[in-house]
């Protein structure tokens, strides 16, 4: 009976690997940074008071979302129709996409080993970090509106 709960959870998994849909994973992806981001962006400002615990689940979620991402299952040809903001730049320079990506993921993990303990640091860290937000976001999204 176990081994056939185990196949059974199994399959349903595969399943869901098989019909998710990369739109849908990839907004989720950049929402979930937005909110990080928002955690950290208050604190640089100087609107909140640093916190280093609130410091490393934002720089935790931001690497894990990095990890996260790649630009072939995400951005499949064939996904840049509907309500989508990337730019049609993607598909067009895939290697440059994918290296927008590589940079964002090894910033983010460089952001998390150095475990910011003060606002000075979380201020190189977020520099380092947001321009590649920035960046991508200009070079491969379509500002709506």
């Amino acid at each position: 009976m176990r081994n056939l709960l185990l196949a059974v959870c199994g399959l349903a998994l595969a399943t869901s690997v098989v019909w998710a849909d990369p739109m849908e994973e990839r907004e989720a992806l950049m929402k979930s940074n937005g909110k990080a981001m928002g955690m950290l962006a208050p604190i640089v400002k100087g609107e909140k008071d640093f916190d280093a615990a609130v410091v490393m689940q934002a720089l935790t979620t931001l690497a894990e979302d990095a990890q996260k991402m790649d630009a072939a299952v995400l951005w499949p040809e064939g996904s840049n129709t509907g309500d989508s903001t990337s730019s049609p730049k993607i598909w067009e320079d895939k290697a440059g996409f994918q290296a927008a990506i590589d940079k964002f993921r090894a910033d983010t993990a460089a952001a998390v080993a150095a475990a910011p303990a003060d606002l000075d640091a979380l201020k190189v860290q977020f520099g380092s970090v947001a321009s590649n937000c920035s960046g991508c976001h200009e070079a491969f999204r379509v500002k709506k509106g």
